[in-house]
Parts: C-alpha cells; sequence; structure tokens
C-alpha cells in the first residue's frame, strides 16, 4: 500500500468499501480541467473522468461521469433518463448538493444521495483516473467500483471536446 496521501469523504469511503485504490496528487490549476491533470500525471485525458453535478428541469441533482476529453450531450443524456432537460449546475448549487469544493467533487460519499450516471465508454476501460474528493487529488480505481458503490447507470451521452 503506498503512503496515504490524502484523507477525504470519499477515501473514507473506498477504504472502508475495502476498495483497492491508487493515489494521483498533482498541482491543482483554475479551470484546469481534467485535461491539465491528465497531463501533469501522464495519463491520457480518456482515462481521467469528471464528476460533473447537473440538474433536470426540476431542479433535481444528479451526478455525471464523463471522459476528461469529451464533454456531455445533455439532449441525449435527458432522453436516456427520461427526463424534460439536463443542465449543469451553478458552482455554488453543485457545491451544495455534493459537499465538495468544485474541481474537487468527488463522486464518493457526497453530501446528498443523487443518481449517477457513467459514460458507457467509461467502463470499458481497465483503470480510470477520478476525483478523490479535493483539488490536485486524483485516484485511481476500475471503473466497476462507480457501478458497484454508486449504483451508476451507463449512459451513451459523449460528444467530442
Amino acid at each position: 500500500m503506498a503512503k496515504h496521501i490524502s484523507e477525504t469523504p470519499a477515501t473514507q469511503l473506498l477504504r472502508a468499501q475495502r476498495v483497492d485504490f491508487s493515489e494521483h496528487p498533482y498541482e491543482y490549476l483554475e479551470h484546469g480541467g481534467a485535461q491539465h491533470s491528465a497531463l501533469v500525471l501522464g495519463w491520457d485525458p480518456f482515462h481521467v473522468v469528471k464528476t460533473l453535478v447537473m440538474q433536470d428541469q426540476d431542479a433535481k441533482p444528479l451526478v455525471v461521469l464523463m471522459h476528461g476529453n469529451r464533454k456531455v450531450s445533455t439532449k441525449n443524456l435527458a432522453r436516456q433518463i427520461g427526463a424534460k432537460s439536463v443542465e449543469p449546475c451553478a458552482p455554488d448549487v453543485a457545491q451544495r448538493h455534493s459537499g465538495y469544493l468544485v474541481g474537487g467533487t468527488s463522486p464518493f460519499a457526497t453530501r446528498r444521495a443523487m443518481p449517477v450516471y457513467i459514460e458507457e465508454t467509461i467502463l470499458a476501460l481497465p483503470k480510470i483516473l477520478i476525483n478523490g474528493g479535493r483539488r490536485g487529488f486524483l485516484i485511481g480505481i476500475a471503473p466497476q467500483v462507480c457501478c458497484t458503490l454508486l449504483d451508476a447507470k451507463p449512459v451513451q451521452c459523449a460528444l467530442a471536446e
């Protein structure tokens, strides 16, 4: 086991569930996003997964896990989850729902339980990097963990960035 770097609600949950994960700290860059972290960590941005807090037409929050170099087609997502519309939450709203600072949002151990949707092609990857619950801190896990722990539902809503 590597030296433990950061304790967050997300890493506490993963430990409690005995999930194997690696820790990848990096220099956080405001608005750098997954592309920046992939670059500094030497990973393909397709394998670095963004955690996006969105909401439907009734302002009900949901989480979308998307490749670092893809965008979410909110139209396709809405159609697949039976919503009229889906849009990103404002940063302060996202923070309120997740309990994490924007740029450090992990899908694990969010303040509010929210439905989680994962871009289907992420599940074909052997390992992904995903936010570990603070800015400048990613964790490496098997993507299936998102389905087992978060009950993430596969969707097809990726658009090239």
